[in-house]
C-alpha cells in the first residue's frame, strides 16, 4: 500500500501535497541558475579587469624637458636617438666670388662718328661689324652746306686781301701825316677781323675733310674712318637724309684691348680691389678660363641697382673677345681660418638663424648665428659660434616646440 501511495499519480493528490512535493525540485532548480550566473558574471568580471590592466598605458619618459632658456634631454628620451651632437669646426677657407659678366668696348677707344655737314647720304661703303683702317672711307653724302663752306671762304680770302691792301695803304699814308690816327686804327682792326673769318672759312673746310684750294668745289664729302676698329653701331642707310649734325652715323671701337665687365653687389665691395686676381669663363668657349687681374673700380654705385662697376681688361690681338658675349667672373679672395658647421645644424626662426648649442650633457640653448656664406652643404660662421662648441647638427628641429 505505501508503495502505491508513493506512485500514485499527481492528478491524484491533493492540491497542498503536490506543492510540496514540487518545492524542494524548484528550490534545486533555482539554485543551479544562480550560480551558473555568478559563474559567467565573475568570468566576464575578470575578462575586463584583466583587459583594462593589459590596456593601460605603462609609464613613459618625457621627450625632452624646458627649463627655462634651456631645454634637457632625459635619459631614456626617444629623442637621444634621434640627435647628432658634434663640435664646431675650423677650417681653411677661401670666400671666392663669383658674378655674371659682360664683354664690353674700353669707352677710351670708342668713337662715334658725326656728320660734318647736313645732307643725303648717296652711298654707304661699310657694313655693320666690319673691320676698317683709319682714312678708309665709310660713307659719301650730297651736302649744298658745302657750296656755302667754299663761299665763305672765298668771301673770306677775298676781304682778308682787301684789308691787307688797305692797311698797308694808310700807313703809308700816315708817314707824311696825310691820314688820321684813327683811321690807320680802323684798318689794323679790319685786317685782324678779315683774317680770323678767313682762318674760320679754312678750318670748317679742313674739317669737313675737304681741300680749301680744290679748284673741283662739288657737293660730296666722303666721310671717313678717324680711327682703326670694328663698327659696332650702324643708324644709317643710303638715301637717307641727316640734318641732325649732333647725331652720330655710326660708332667705330678699337678691340685691340677689351674690358670685361662686371656689376659687383654692393655688400661684396669690400671683398675686391684693383689688382686682385681673377679668372673669366665665357660661354662661348666652354671649359677655357682667362686669367687677369682687376683693372678698375669705380667709385660711384648704381643707385637703382646697388652695384658698383668692375672691369678687367684683356689684349685681343686675334678679336676673340667681342662685345656683349656673356660670362662670369670669380674673384679670388685668400685663405683664412673659420668656424664651419653643417647647414643642417642651422634652423630659421623668427627671421633669425638659430643653433641649438650643449650647455651641459643633453641640455641645449637656442643661440642666434650670424653666417658669412655657405658652400657645398658647409655653413661660414661669422658669429654667434666659436670653435669646439658642441652643436645639434642633425634633429634640431625636433626640439622646436
Amino acid at each position: 500500500m505505501h508503495g502505491e501511495e508513493f506512485r500514485a499519480s499527481p492528478a491524484s493528490r491533493s492540491p497542498g501535497a503536490r506543492a510540496f512535493a514540487s518545492q524542494p525540485r524548484f528550490r534545486l532548480y533555482a539554485g543551479a541558475a544562480v550560480a551558473l550566473i555568478l559563474i559567467g558574471a565573475s568570468a566576464i568580471l575578470y575578462r575586463a579587469t584583466h583587459r583594462a590592466a593589459s590596456s593601460a598605458p605603462a609609464a613613459t619618459t618625457a621627450a625632452f624637458i624646458k627649463e627655462g632658456d634651456r631645454i634637457r634631454v632625459p635619459e631614456g628620451s626617444p629623442l637621444r636617438r634621434q640627435l647628432t651632437v658634434d663640435a664646431v669646426a675650423q677650417k681653411e677657407i677661401a670666400h671666392d666670388l663669383m658674378i655674371p659678366a659682360v664683354v664690353e668696348a674700353d669707352p677710351a677707344r670708342l668713337m662715334k662718328v658725326l656728320p660734318p655737314l647736313a645732307g643725303r647720304v648717296t652711298e654707304l661703303k661699310i657694313r655693320l661689324g666690319e673691320r676698317v683702317e683709319r682714312g678708309q672711307p665709310l660713307l659719301v653724302m650730297d651736302s649744298p652746306d658745302l657750296y656755302t663752306a667754299y663761299a665763305d671762304y672765298d668771301r673770306g680770302k677775298v676781304l682778308l686781301d682787301l684789308a691787307a691792301k688797305n692797311q698797308k695803304r694808310l700807313h703809308s699814308l700816315g708817314v707824311g701825316g696825310g691820314v688820321a690816327l684813327k683811321d690807320i686804327q680802323q684798318a689794323d682792326a679790319d685786317l685782324i677781323t678779315a683774317n680770323a673769318e678767313f682762318r674760320r672759312a679754312d678750318a670748317r673746310l679742313r674739317q669737313v675733310g675737304v681741300d680749301p684750294e680744290t679748284s673741283d668745289k662739288s657737293r660730296i664729302i666722303v666721310v671717313r674712318a678717324p680711327i682703326s676698329g670694328s663698327v659696332l653701331e650702324l643708324s644709317v642707310a643710303a638715301g637717307a637724309y641727316w640734318n641732325d649734325t649732333t647725331a652720330s652715323f655710326l660708332t667705330i671701337a678699337n678691340l685691340n684691348q677689351i674690358f670685361v665687365t662686371a656689376n659687383l653687389p654692393e655688400k661684396d665691395t669690400t671683398r675686391v680691389s684693383e689688382g686682385q686676381k681673377i679668372e673669366v669663363s665665357l660661354a662661348a668657349y666652354p671649359g677655357e678660363t682667362f686669367e687677369g687681374a682687376v683693372s678698375f673700380v669705380s667709385d660711384s654705385l648704381d643707385t637703382d641697382t646697388r652695384r658698383t662697376k668692375v672691369r678687367i681688361a684683356f689684349d685681343n690681338p686675334r678679336m676673340k673677345l667681342k662685345p656683349g658675349m656673356f660670362g662670369t667672373v670669380t674673384f679670388f679672395s685668400p685663405k683664412e681660418a673659420a668656424p664651419v658647421v653643417p647647414t643642417s645644424a642651422l634652423l630659421l626662426k623668427d627671421d633669425t638663424t638659430q643653433a641649438w648649442v650643449e650647455v651641459e650633457p643633453w641640455a641645449f640653448e637656442a643661440r642666434s648665428v650670424d653666417l658669412r656664406f655657405e658652400r657645398d652643404g658647409q655653413a661660414v660662421i661669422r658669429s654667434g659660434l666659436r670653435v669646439g662648441d658642441r652643436v645639434i647638427v642633425k634633429g634640431g628641429v625636433l626640439l622646436d616646440d
